[in-house]
């Protein structure tokens, strides 16, 4: 091997010797020409590059490819540059914000001067974008001097971009332009345009400039593009689909929540249906928890202010809290909690531990509040005031894996019970380079995350590991969901701390008659119950399985006449715990009948002159139809075990 050669290893372990200089395409063409006119990015040591950039040195390299996440991210990143360029051709004198990918997409903040922006334009834009992509233009990069990079846009006059120059340095600059269009950007992107062949414009909401309600607020226009046109056409039905299926309309139609301006943005009103269906998910939660040796705790909605200082909580996220509550005390300070995690600590110091107490499990359904910005509130998947099952283990550090495992094994149970099958778990590290936003030692992160990742082998799960992702005081392992129609959602998560146990001073009294500290495990398999509940009704189109629905049974009499039995086969519903109602509208029983299948009642028991004769009810199903004639106990039997059934059902 001479001095101009590099080795560079493939996933496959595969080892390469090429002449320095070699670009990732370069690679991907010595494998086939087929494999390269697919390759979009590559990932080289773990970072993301642009496919043609250099290589001088020994890597690690993935080719990236649309079937890759990192892939697609690459794409639409690119596709955002090429709509900043059609909108600076439609549109000369605009300012350009950012342009980043997003999970589904990618957008584009554009300040438009005094220039009204209409979604009417859209279908424009989207014309120009598909003729330059058309041009085949290369995304070139360049590496910029910081005062060069300021004297192009202070030409430009884009103020934006001169203000995201503020915080770069020399030698960290780069530019990328393809055609007409050169944007401060640090990639990477595709080799060229003509890779997006489909191209859709869905929406234009206001943004404030970075996210500061008292800045300039710009005109945020997202978008979605493919190397296919049919793979935009399945994207956009399902699109249709999801608006179907939307929580917020499904969540009115079937009464279980409500928002009101007077109470709050943000702050859900659970109206009596969806109490119910909260209470249930709880009840299930805390039959699992019992199980599993957890003591519920209760703690209140506030915290004095020094509780969060000592967290690191204030720190980190005062900004995004609700502002502290002055009492009448000088210098008295509380704050809505943002955390449950302080408080439990507390509780667990109120007492002495031996090692022969450990593991303490504390849990607790606990209300916790974040000053979201009202851009960003969305039904309740955001929102300002939320519910987490939340749960703190206090155990040794030679009980970690294992205590992790058995809440792998918990979360695991969950989702089997409402039908999250499809699943990958994210093992959330620090970021490689800059450990300036964690708290605590090396060697604590370093144990903290070991244990995670032979806790997710040893448990076989299909997991991926992402770097920068973990939380600031310690490493995680989150649970990301796919629902019917294919969307990811983040949902259970579990994480280990060594950090909290030391700023509250933790201890416990060994073996060997010393103290030590525990280490701490955050765990919550729903996350927050709000956005547990919106993907949950998403996911099944508001059809819950049986065990959770809010309203069971309809008892539906033919006419006013049959009222008295009808009443006396909802009490009997009632005694076994079965919810529902009793329909006694002056309306015709096809009428009662099709209204029931609109709000999606499982059963219907219908009742009449030939079933009060005979003491029995005639069965409906929902989405079914008739299912028979049975007496009372009968179907109490049959609802059993439908319920239990419905432990895993959901589709």
């Amino acid at each position: 091997m001479s001095q101009n050669q590099i080795n560079i290893t493939l996933p496959d372990g595969s080892v390469k010797i090429l002449e320095k200089g070699i670009s990732a395409m370069d690679v991907a063409m010595g494998i086939s020409e087929g494999l390269a006119r697919n390759v979009l990015a590559a990932e080289v040591n773990g970072e993301v590059w642009d496919a043609g950039r250099p290589i001088h040195t020994d890597v690690s390299l993935k080719l990236l490819t649309w079937n890759d996440e990192a892939g697609k991210s690459t794409f639409w990143h690119s596709s955002a540059h090429l709509m900043a360029e059609a909108l600076e051709a439609l549109y000369p004198g605009i300012k350009l914000g950012i342009g980043p990918s997003i999970e589904n997409g990618y957008y584009y903040d554009v300040d438009f001067g005094d220039r009204g922006f209409d979604a009417a334009e859209l279908e424009s834009i989207e014309k120009k974008m598909l003729e330059l992509a058309k041009e085949r233009n290369t995304y070139k990069r360049q590496e910029v001097p910081k005062e060069e990079a300021l004297a192009y846009f202070r030409e430009k006059g884009d103020e934006y971009k001169l203000e995201l120059l503020e915080d770069l340095t020399d030698g960290s600059i780069t530019f990328y332009t393809q055609g007409n269009f050169t944007d401060l950007c640090r990639g990477p992107h595709i080799p060229h345009t003509g890779f997006i062949k489909a191209i859709k414009l869905l929406s234009v909401a206001g943004a404030y400039w970075r996210g500061d309600e008292t800045r300039k607020q710009l005109t945020r226009i997202y978008g979605i593009t493919f190397p296919k046109q049919k793979e935009l056409s399945l994207f956009l039905e399902r699109l249709e689909e999801a608006k179907k299926r939307d929580h917020r309309k499904i969540g009115k139609e079937m009464e279980l929540f409500t928002f009101s301006e007077k109470v709050g943005l943000g702050l859900p009103l659970w109206l009596p249906k969806g109490t119910r269906l909260r209470e249930r998910l709880e009840s299930f939660m805390r039959k699992a928890q019992i199980k599993a040796g957890y003591d519920p705790v209760v703690t209140p909605h506030i915290g004095h202010k020094k509780l969060y200082e000592t967290s690191g909580h204030y720190e980190k996220y005062g900004e995004d809290s609700f502002q502290p509550i002055s009492t009448p005390n000088e210098g008295e300070e509380f704050l809505l909690k943002p955390m449950n995690c302080p408080h439990h600590c507390e509780i667990y110091n109120s007492k002495p531990h031996s090692y022969k107490d450990l593991p303490v499990r504390l849990a607790e359904f606990g209300t916790v509040y974040r000053y979201e910005q009202s851009g960003e509130l969305h039904g309740l998947t955001r929102v300002r005031g939320f519910t987490q099952d939340d749960a703190h283990i206090f155990c040794r550090p030679d009980q970690v894996k294992e205590e992790f495992k058995k809440v792998i094994d918990l979360i695991r149970y969950v989702f089997d019970s409402l039908g999250f099958e499809n699943f990958i778990a994210q093992i959330s590290l620090r970021d490689k380079e800059n450990r300036s936003k964690y708290i605590g030692t090396d060697e604590a992160w370093e144990k903290a995350e070991l244990a995670i990742q032979e806790a997710v082998q040893e448990k076989g799960l299909n997991a991926i590991t992402e770097y920068g992702e973990a939380a600031f005081y310690g490493p995680k392992l989150d649970f990301m969901v796919k629902d019917a129609l294919d969307r990811k959602w983040q949902l259970g998560t579990i994480q280990v701390d060594y950090n909290l146990p030391e700023r509250f001073e933790l201890t416990y009294t060994g073996a060997d008659n010393q103290k030590h500290r525990p280490v701490m495990i955050h765990r919550a398999p729903f996350g927050s119950l709000e956005r547990f509940v919106a993907v949950l009704i998403e996911h099944c189109a508001g059809e819950f399985p049986l065990w959770l629905t809010p309203d069971q049974v309809a008892v539906l009499p033919i006419s006013e006449k049959y009222s008295d039995y009808a009443k006396g086969i909802y009490k009997q519903l009632e005694e076994a715990e079965i919810t529902g109602f009793m329909d006694e509208r002056d309306e015709k029983i096809g009428r009662k009948i099709r209204d029931a299948e609109v709000k999606k009642i499982p059963f219907m028991l219908i009742v009449g002159e030939k079933e009060s004769s005979e003491g029995k009810v005639s069965v409906r199903k929902h989405g079914e139809g008739d299912v028979g004639s049975m007496s009372i106990d009968d179907f109490l039997n049959f609802f059993e075990e439908e319920k239990t059934k419905s432990m895993g059902a959901t589709s």
